[in-house]
Parts: C-alpha cells; structure tokens; sequence
C-alpha cells in the first residue's frame, strides 16, 4: 500500500512538471506570436493613409456595348433585354410561367467596401433608374389577375454564384448554414408580407443579413407608388466613417427630402471585399423589374506599404526632395535594427525555446518511464467534411430544442420529423423513428436498418437528400438529413397555392432521375411518394425519406427482385399525383373518381386524358406534355410482365429520347402482390380494373 502511494505521488509530481513545461513553452510561444502580430499589424499600417476608389457607370444594358457583356453577370432568370437595352428580372421571354423566379445581375469584380485594420466601411454612391411592369405573358389564376411581383433589391453580397430564393426573399438571401452570412439590401418592395413584418405593398426596406427589414420605410408618403409602371429613380449615399445612410427616391429630379436618413453601421455585414448589383423575384403572381441605368462609386481608406530596398529599389523613381528625405531616414535606419530582423531574432529564439523544451521533456520522460505506465492519449482522426457520422443523443435533443412541438414537421407510420439547428449553425430535418415502427418487424433487424442507412449515406446524388448522419442511442433510431425550407412537394401539390406546370414537369424529371440513379447502383427507395420528394430553394425536386427495409422478414429473399419494381409502379402513381394536383385517394372528389389510378385509367379508355390534368393551371399548361407524362405515369403501373418499364426507360421517355409504347386499350387486371407503403396487398396495387 506504501509502494502504490509512493507511485502515486511521483507520478503526480512528474504528470506536474511535465505539464509545467508544456506550460511554459506554450506561454513563450504566445508571447512570440503576439510579438510577430505587433510587428507585423505595425508594418501594415505604418504607411500613409490612401483612398482606394471605384467608379462604375452603365448608362443603358445594350449588348453592343461590350463592357456590359464583360462587367455584368446574370444568374437565374435574369437577361439583358436586346429590346429594350434592360436587365430584366425575370426573363420575360420565358414563354411558359413567371411565377415563382428569382434571378440576380451582379458587377463581375468585387469591391473594397470595408478596412480589415480599422474596421471602416467605405464610403460610397450609387444611383439607378427601375421599372416595373406587367407581363405580356399575363393570365389569370384562380380569383385574381397574376401581375404584381414582390420587388428590387440593391444587394450587397460576399459572391457572385449563389441565387436567393423567389417569393417575398426578393431572390437576395439563401438557406446559407451560417448564421453570420453577411449580406446588406435597399428593398423596393411591392408586396406585403406581414411575416416579414412590411408595413404595407409600397415601402422602401434596410436588410442586414435578413430578410426581416431593420428599417422600412412608406413610400407612400413621398408621393412614390413603386408599382404605377414609372421609370423611378433612386440615390443612396452612405458615409462610412459617418456610418451614415441617406436614401432618395423619386421620378423627376432629385427629391429634396430623403425617405431615409439615420445612423447605419454596416461594417459588422461587409466583407473587406464584396459584389454589388441586384436581385429581384416574383411568388404566385408575376412582375418584370426592369433596371435600366446604374452608377455606382466607393472611396475606401488603406494604409500604404512601402516597398521593401531588396526588391523595389531599381524601380522607384524619387524625386530630388524626395531622394534626400530617403538618405536621411536610410542613415537613421541604419542605427535602428529592421522589421526583418526582429522577426529573425523572434523565429531564433523560438526555435531555441522548442529544442530547448524537446530535450528537457524526453529526459524527464526516460527517467519518469522506469517507475509509471504512460497512459496512451485517444486521438480522434479527422473526419472529412460533410462525411456522414452518427450523432448522440445530446446532440440531436439540443439540435430540436428536447423535440420541441413548435420544431415538428410531420410524421408518418414510422416516425416524426423534425427541424433541427446543429451545433455549427446548419439547419437539418431528423426523422425520429417511432417506438411502433422499432417494435415491428420492420425495426426489430436494428443492425441492418443501420447497415441500410450507411449504404444509402454514401450514396451521392443532386436529386437525392443527403444523409448527414444518425443517431443509435438509448434506444432510440433517428437518421439526420439536410433540410429543404421550400418542405415537401404535397403542400405544394395539394396546399392553397398552385404549382405552375414547367415545375411540376421538372419535379418529375429530377424524380426520374434520382430513381433511375438509386436502381444503378442496386439500390432501391421503397418508400416513394409526394412527401417523399422535396424542393430547394429553386424548386429543384430533390428525393428522400427512403424505405430502408421492407415489411416482412421473409421477403428479404426476394427484395432485390421486387423493390426496383415496387419503386417504378409507386412513381407510375407519383407522376399521376404531379400531373392532377391531387391524391391518389382523394375524399374531397365523387366516389367514382376517388382512386386517382382508376380514374385516370377510365380517361384513357374514353379517351378524356384532358380531364385527368390539374384545371387549376390554367392556360398556360403544356397539354401536350401533360398528355406524354400522364402516358408514362400509366404505362409505370402495368404489370411487370405486361410491359412495366424499368427507371432508365422512363427517363428516356420523359426527355423524347425514346418513344413510348402504346397503352393497351384497358387497364389489364394487376396481379402485383406487393404494396410499397403497407406490405399488404390491397387496393389498386393488386385489385381488378373496375
């Protein structure tokens, strides 16, 4: 018992001067590198203070002016307008549908907008004519006329890649990760959203890295309706040492009385360098922003590096006066040692410090090794980025808030979805599954439901929700995905709102694409539906809630031979949901007309395919289209042996690749015994034609 403690109290005296020297060489390490910054910021801003100026001027959009071409960039749906020597926010030439477009134009260099040593904004000017007006391609939708648009935004922004989302974001903020996404907006904006907290459908907005305006201004009340079809005017200025913005908007002439003029700080917003230009959107009902000159300057403060003798010297050019001042200071230099050679003396002393400290710890170290067991450290290897991983509990329960209600966003027989915040600030949906669904034999299988996740975690597609990771912990089963703040495509289908016919199109191309990939690699998703299917922030279709197992333990001997085909009859269903804009068993409709498949299968027969298509899209549907997809939706619900297609023949179908079979005159009797959602069979997945 003596021996132990004497062991015990040398090691604490080793594991304590081992520490102290560990200590010690970090403090002189600080020390030096703080010394290196003090010489280095020094340097850096020893010289003169210099104005760094930028001036941009476009006096019209003209493509025959080539510095338009050059100096301008589009992104989404904006175009130059060869017509009208505009840049037009959406592109009016889109022949189909304006609605739910998000476009920006964007100066293809950066700017100096902010001092990194002082932290000073730049001081800067800009002015631009705008115009809104309504679309030739105007139509009618539902109660209401389809112009009106939700506004223009001056966007000051830190790259020229990325396109905000449509709808009241005015096309300026994404579903970017950070939270400290910097981001500065002037808001002309021409619709109300009260979630947004707008005071009305006329105002003038200040956005700093949101959307929620810090100042929003009437319009109204300087004689200013933004929507009356005027060529506007507007003049910002802003003072950056002043931190002071004025704001001027009118139609004739330069207004005396700005709508906004106050204290403003941007530089917590403001990169050193950003990209100016602008964004404008348009939701349910359509608008074309037409901006039709722009000028812009900006005047920052730097502080002037000399250049250094050794590399500079035969090539500056001084003049007499200033050719004796530098005689002078070089002599003083000579009595006073250089930056590089203190930086010399501080790199010296701590290499001298490491060695010194190396030698010291290994001795200790041999010497300590004859009486203590070293206890080996666990290192944690580095994880790539975005590389799946598994998450705790703790993790998962901080991330939504102990499964707050307010973080729900649906459920289904095997779980709850939620929206979640990690730790590093990205949003993320997490399906908890449900103690029912574990219980069952579907969940009973735990390691080959994880198995199932980690396969499908590697898989890499843009039309398939990633998996972030999952969680296996006090008997709990969650699987993290990224999360799509547009939800999931049966609100959009099947909600207030209506989904324009080009997207619904596009979602299921993006579908067939994603199914037709998932079968390439052997893999399946057994679990495909409309709330399966999600929409970025560009309404691209993205799919995910995969199946994982199927229902029984037995079928797992025939899975690999049913699944893919399961995948292709549930889309053949999918595809007729995208196309009518309703459920495949809709109670709100006739008994007769219920069973969407049914019922779209009675058409054909009749040959009244029109009436399967969603009325609420109005004239602008490509009937044509519609009529093909609802063909390749049918054909998807055949019989395997009666001519079913596989993924990779639909996607040659939906693109013209490929012509499409012809459809037998009535839909033969389905002998597919297996249903993807139940396992059972039941309904259309196995029932007559009636």
């Amino acid at each position: 018992m003596a021996k132990r403690d004497c062991c015990s109290s040398g090691f604490a005296v080793g594991f304590s001067r081992h520490y102290f020297v560990q200590w010690s060489s970090s403090f002189y390490l600080l020390a030096l590198i703080q010394f290196l910054v003090l010489v280095n910021s020094s340097a850096a801003t020893s010289g003169p203070v210099i104005n760094v100026t930028k001036h941009i001027s476009f006096t019209h959009f003209s493509l025959d002016d080539p510095s338009v071409l050059s100096d301008v960039k589009l992104l989404g749906s904006a175009k130059f307008s060869m017509e009208k020597s505009v840049i037009q926010i959406p592109d009016e030439s889109e022949a189909f549908d304006l609605r739910h477009q998000a476009g920006r134009a964007i100066y293809s260099s950066p700017v100096r907008l902010l001092d990194p040593y002082t932290h000073t904004p730049a001081s800067f000017q800009t002015t631009f004519s705008f115009q809104f007006s309504n679309s030739s391609n105007a139509s009618v939708y539902g109660d209401g006329p389809s112009h009106g648009g939700s506004g223009l935004t001056f966007i000051i922004v830190p790259d020229e890649f990325t396109v905000g989302r449509p709808g009241p974001w005015l096309g300026m903020l994404n579903d970017a990760c950070q939270e400290d996404y910097k981001a500065v907006g002037i808001e002309f904006d021409t619709r109300q959203n009260p979630e947004f907290e707008d005071p009305n459908d006329n105002h003038v907005g200040i956005n700093l890295a949101s959307i929620v305006s810090t100042k929003a201004i009437d319009a109204s009340d300087f004689g200013v309706f933004l929507n009356d079809g005027s060529v506007h005017r507007a003049w910002i200025t802003y003072d950056g040492p002043r931190r002071w913005m004025d704001i001027h908007l009118g139609s004739d002439g330069h207004p005396s009385k700005p709508v906004f003029s106050g204290s403003l700080d941007l530089s917590p917003h403001l990169n050193e360098y950003m990209f100016i230009g602008f964004s404008a959107s348009t939701g349910n009902k359509t608008q074309i922003h037409n901006v039709l000159s722009w000028n812009f300057s900006a005047t920052s403060q730097a502080f002037l590096r000399f250049p250094s003798e050794e590399t500079c010297e035969s090539k500056i050019t001084l003049r007499k006066s200033e050719a004796a001042q530098s005689q002078t200071t070089q002599k003083r230099s000579n009595k006073e040692p250089s930056s590089s050679f203190f930086i010399f003396i501080a790199v010296a002393v701590l290499a001298l410090a490491t060695m010194i400290g190396f030698i010291f710890c290994s001795r200790r170290g041999r010497n300590d090794n004859s009486k203590l067991t070293a206890i080996p450290e666990k290192t944690q290897r580095p994880r790539p980025p975005n590389k799946p991983r598994r998450f705790t509990f703790t993790e998962i329960s901080s991330a939504t808030r102990a499964f707050s209600e307010t973080e729900m966003l649906g459920s289904d027989a095997r779980g709850i979805y939620y929206r979640g915040k990690l730790s590093n600030g990205c949003q993320v949906a997490i399906k908890r599954l449900s103690a029912q669904f574990l219980n069952s034999q579907q969940g009973l299988d735990r390691r080959r439901l994880l198995k199932e996740i980690g396969a499908m975690s590697r898989v890499r597609h843009p039309n398939l929700v990633p998996i972030r990771g999952w969680c296996n912990d006090n008997r709990e089963m969650m699987i993290v995905y990224d999360f799509y703040a547009n939800g999931s495509l049966d609100k959009w289908l099947f909600g207030a709102g209506v989904l324009p016919w080009t997207r619904r199109f596009k979602v299921i191309n993006d579908v067939a694409e994603a199914l037709s990939f998932l079968h390439s690699k052997q893999l399946a998703h057994k679990n495909m539906k409309t709330s399966s299917v999600f929409l970025d922030v560009s309404f691209r279709a993205v799919l995910g809630d995969f199946g994982m197992v199927l229902s029984a333990t037995d079928s797992r001997r025939f899975e690999s031979a049913i699944s893919q085909t399961t995948d292709v009859f549930e889309f053949g269903i999918f595809v007729l949901e995208v196309v009518s804009g309703r459920g495949r068993l809709d109670p709100e409709v006739e008994q007769e007309e219920r069973d969407l498949v049914d019922f779209a299968w009675r058409m054909h027969v009749k040959d009244e395919k029109v009436k399967v298509v969603d009325g609420r899209m109005g004239s602008l549907v490509n009937l044509e289209q519609a009529i093909r997809a609802l063909d390749i939706g049918l054909l998807c619900t055949l019989n395997e042996s009666k001519g079913r297609p596989k993924m990779e023949e639909v996607v040659e179908f939906l693109s013209m690749d490929k012509q499409i079979p012809e459809l037998p005159a009535c839909r033969p009797v389905s002998l597919f015994p297996y249903n993807s959602a139940t396992g059972l069979c039941t309904g259309y997945s196995c029932g007559p034609f009636k």
